[in-house]
């Protein structure tokens, strides 16, 4: 085996011993106001940073293109609490209007 196959099982091992130690957490710990505080505010956190990192760069690099004109279309459908799959239309319907008129790459 090769060098980066080593790591790479490594990897899947430690992800998965990591996930296994989260079966022997207790559920009091579990069930407590906090710990379900954390993981909300955790969760819509990383979602956030998910969603900047993939509309403002691209490789390594900041770049502005159609991507943050379905950004904001999409936002702005959130903000009239639209269904999930209108957002992701409006959006995508943003990204391929403003492709096709040249305002954005």
């Amino acid at each position: 085996m090769s060098e980066l196959s080593w790591w790479i099982l490594g990897a899947c091992l430690t992800a998965y011993a990591i996930k296994l130690c989260g079966y022997f957490v207790p559920r009091k710990v579990l069930d407590s106001p906090t710990m379900s505080h954390v993981a909300a505010t955790l969760t819509v956190a990383l979602l956030a940073s998910l969603v900047t990192v993939n509309a403002f760069t691209s490789g390594q690099e900041l770049v502005i293109d159609a991507r943050i004109g379905a950004l904001a279309a999409a936002i702005i459908a959130l903000a009239f609490k639209a269904p999930y799959l209108v957002v992701v239309v409006v959006g995508a319907l943003a990204a391929i209007v403003l492709r096709a008129s040249g305002l954005a790459a």
